[in-house]
């Protein structure tokens, strides 16, 4: 069963199954199981690639991966990130999980719902900001991350050589950072 879910497995998922906890606890103790956070279980046969974001996309499925955890994971950074930033509605309760650390952000309207791609990391489906949407969005938090992460971002975004200027244009007026992109996207672009 564990391993039709991707390796990944919730304490709700093994509950609704007709499985006692015990038996959870048990397969845990004996080292089969690795508790990736609470409530959250992989087959320690099948190593995971992404610990962190298989967490969130088991945990938190309505959140979406942004700033820095975004920019790692499209390979467009030198930082390493030592909490996941995530992004979730302006209205929604942040939620409590000890690990792995979180960096909450409260989006709203087209912010928050344009430019989420879902990736299967492991056989789970987590939300993440596409590139030019993290680019955008890192812009507008330029304050809280750093511009030099920014332009650093925007450089490997160059390298890569798959630009698509439409995009970043389009997320930059969606978050309100159009006019600050633009000196920098000449200069690097």
């Amino acid at each position: 069963m564990i391993k039709e879910m991707g390796g990944t497995i919730r304490t709700k998922d093994v509950l609704s199954q007709g499985i006692h906890r015990r038996t959870l606890y048990h397969l845990r103790d004996k080292g089969i199981l690795t508790e990736l956070s609470r409530g959250v279980y992989s087959l320690t046969s099948e190593p995971i690639s992404n610990p962190d974001l298989v967490t969130i996309g088991r945990r938190v499925p309505q959140a979406v991966i942004c700033l820095i955890s975004a920019l790692s994971f499209h390979n467009i950074t030198t930082q390493i990130p030592h909490q996941i930033y995530i992004a979730i509605a302006k209205d929604a309760t942040p939620p409590r999980i000890d690990t792995p650390p979180l960096s909450v952000h409260k989006f709203s309207g087209e912010a928050l719902t344009a430019g989420i791609e879902e990736h299967q990391i492991d056989g789970v489906p987590v939300k993440i900001y596409s590139i030019e949407k993290t680019l955008a969005d890192c812009f507008k938090y330029r304050n809280k991350i750093g511009l030099d992460v920014c332009i650093e971002a925007l450089k490997l975004y160059k390298a890569r050589k798959k630009i698509n200027i439409q995009d970043i244009i389009k997320y930059a007026k969606i978050c309100r950072v159009y006019k600050l992109m633009t000196p920098h996207l000449e200069s690097i672009l």
